[in-house]
């Protein structure tokens, strides 16, 4: 691969007085399947992070807050890109080299990688990648081919309660000099497959999102930076979660009512979904939704 196959995606944009939305579902904006999903969060001033090259794994690296440089190399150029935009990811090919740097004040790189962790993927140092980079031919793989998988349908609903939902303790490499990392891994860190995520940013003070259920869809919840309160009401009764930590997720399960509110200041929300946007899916009425209580209700 060659540094010109890395390019900037723009990701979609939805402006709303009650905060902006963007996001990003597997073969659509990012070009690949999602398999893993970390953040990069509380990186002192100064450092870098990457410093390695990935064999097999491509990855979409997004600053969800603040700002950060991304020097990528093919092992004959470098090519650095900013980026200060939460619509904006950058594409990295499988077989560059990168070094993360220039993070602003409580900057978060959010990066989404086609394979789960594996250390034999990683060459960490520059020399051998060189020496790796000489030796294989650069080979364009168009993945835009690749069909979307179609989530399973289910002729039945199982109903949940707000008991059903829980904080969901993520992994969090803690380096002082280097800042955190927090992983997120299809079938080990969550009970589902990740096809699509988004992320809420820009939200008034004052100003409420959600309001609205799922029929089948799951969600893990996640303040990436700053804070908010989530209540979930599943007909019967609500339950409310208070997130401040970039390594806790609210693991949601499909028909639940939900309401976000008491965005701090520069908030930022994250949340990773089992299925690609599906207008049907979602219930917007609250009597509407008690009337899918009642007849899905065993």
């Amino acid at each position: 691969m060659s540094i010109n196959d890395c390019r900037i995606i723009e990701l979609p944009k939805f402006l709303d007085a009650r905060g902006n939305l963007s996001f990003a579902e597997n073969f659509t904006q990012i070009p690949f399947e999602i398999k893993r999903t970390y953040w990069l969060y509380d990186v002192p001033g100064g450092e870098n992070r990457g410093g390695h090259a990935e064999i097999n794994n491509e990855e979409l690296i997004i600053a969800l807050s603040g700002a950060f440089d991304i020097v990528v190399d093919d092992g004959k150029e470098r090519k650095t890109f900013t980026l200060n935009r939460s619509y904006y990811g950058l594409y990295i090919p499988k077989g560059l080299w990168r070094e993360i740097k220039e993070f602003s004040t409580n900057a978060v790189a959010l990066e989404f990688g086609s394979i789960p962790y594996d250390v034999s993927d990683y060459i960490r140092n520059y020399e051998a990648f060189k020496a790796y980079a000489k030796s294989v031919e650069s080979v364009s793989k168009d993945t835009s081919s690749k069909p979307l998988r179609q989530a399973s349908t289910s002729s039945s609903i199982k109903l949940h309660g707000v008991f059903d939902s829980t904080i969901i303790e993520l992994d969090k490499h803690h380096s002082e000099r280097r800042g955190n990392l927090t992983v997120v891994e299809n079938g080990k860190t969550l009970p589902f497959d990740v096809k699509r995520v988004y992320y809420l940013y820009d939200v008034p003070g004052g100003e409420s999102r959600g309001a609205h259920a799922h029929r089948e869809l799951e969600q893990l919840i996640i303040a990436v930076s700053g804070s908010f309160t989530v209540t979930l009401d599943d007909g019967n009764c609500k339950r409310s979660f208070f997130l401040n930590r970039p390594y806790q997720g609210l693991y949601v399960k499909s028909g639940m009512w939900r309401t976000l509110e008491d965005f701090s200041s520069g908030a930022v929300c994250m949340v990773l979904a089992s299925d690609v946007y599906k207008a049907s899916d979602y219930i917007r009425s609250y009597d509407e939704f008690i009337e899918f209580r009642k007849e899905n209700a065993k």
